[in-house]
């Protein structure tokens, strides 16, 4: 992150203007600022979708071991990604990734907006205006920000699950994918494993955003400065995803398989039966925890990105709006 430029004194001035998310427990009392989160949702969409893009290869190649039988190891993880290229070319590694941009541009939007209406209203309920929310509401609000954000966009996580496992002769687009759906499987099946993935939301947003913040508070405690660099950005929210995959992975697993039964062969009709067959058949760390040290890369990798991405559009974003004002 050095790289950057985020650890000079533009950045310190920056940052004081407006926090990288989550955003400090104070804008609890600001109410609402349509500007301030119009600003916030761009920067945080776009860096989402960058994120993903540039995570995109590890993520279908993961979804694919997922979804299969086959042993996962980094080795045939790499054997996969080369013969898919050898096959179907180098822009194959990214199929799919097009339904992952639909999801994640409004998931980002909603997320964030919804993580900071819960944390004004739990701050407001808790009489924590203006303060830093106690654990239990902070972990509250991540958990009710991923949820309502998994619930709207939830669909499209399926799509871009067929997408990720199928043949692109099967699945043209991402209408297409949606249109066979409805018509072969039924209108239902664009929600089926939807109860994992919420199982899953709940811990992962909330133990995500607590170990961010609590990272956040003993930082500022530990060196006097409330606002941290990027680069240890980066290490917090690295740490706060390890936290959180590995703590909802088992449920991402049990979704994946529900979410693509109607190609894969398989009938999967509950979520204890799920991993009934999954531990029987592939054991427990081989079968529900499949995939998940190629997610211990990807994730450190994705979050970096992010958060630089944030916290440059972030300062684009203050600058163009101070010369507007200067212009006027």
């Amino acid at each position: 992150m050095d790289q950057v430029g985020m650890g000079n004194a533009e950045h310190q001035g920056a940052l004081a203007k407006g926090e990288v998310l989550p955003r400090p427990a104070s804008s609890q009392s600001e109410g609402f600022k349509p500007r301030s989160v119009l600003n916030s949702l761009l920067s945080g969409a776009f860096a989402g979708a960058v994120a993903k893009t540039a995570v995109a290869p590890l993520d279908r190649t993961k979804i694919i071991f997922q979804v299969s039988s086959n042993r996962f190891s980094a080795k045939e993880a790499y054997k996969l990604i080369y013969r898919t290229y050898l096959k179907d070319g180098f822009l194959s590694l990214w199929r799919g990734n097009s339904a992952t941009m639909v999801r994640v541009i409004p998931y980002a939007a909603i997320q964030f907006c919804a993580h900071e209406q819960y944390k004004r209203i739990l701050g407001q309920y808790y009489g924590f205006q203006g303060k830093a929310l106690p654990p239990v509401p902070r972990l509250l609000a991540g958990s009710l920000a991923g949820t309502t954000a998994a619930l709207i966009t939830y669909p499209l996580d399926m799509v871009r699950a067929r997408m990720a496992v199928t043949p692109k002769e099967m699945y043209s687009n991402i209408l297409h994918v949606f249109v066979r759906i409805s018509r072969e499987e039924g209108l239902q099946t664009l929600y089926r494993g939807f109860t994992p993935t919420i199982l899953g939301v709940v811990p992962y947003a909330g133990l995500s955003f607590f170990t961010y913040e609590t990272l956040k508070k003993l930082h500022a405690e530990h060196t006097g400065r409330s606002h941290p660099y990027s680069y240890e950005r980066l290490a917090f929210g690295a740490c706060a995803g390890l936290i959180g995959q590995s703590a909802s992975y088992p449920l991402d697993v049990v979704r994946r398989r529900m979410q693509t039964a109607g190609v894969t062969g398989h009938t999967y009709g509950s979520i204890s039966g799920t991993m009934r067959e999954i531990v029987t058949e592939e054991g427990v760390i081989r079968g529900l925890y499949k995939g998940l040290s190629m997610n211990w890369v990807k994730g450190p990798i994705a979050v970096g990105i992010s958060f630089m991405t944030f916290d440059l559009m972030q300062i684009l974003l203050r600058k163009l709006q101070q010369l507007g004002y200067n212009a006027r």
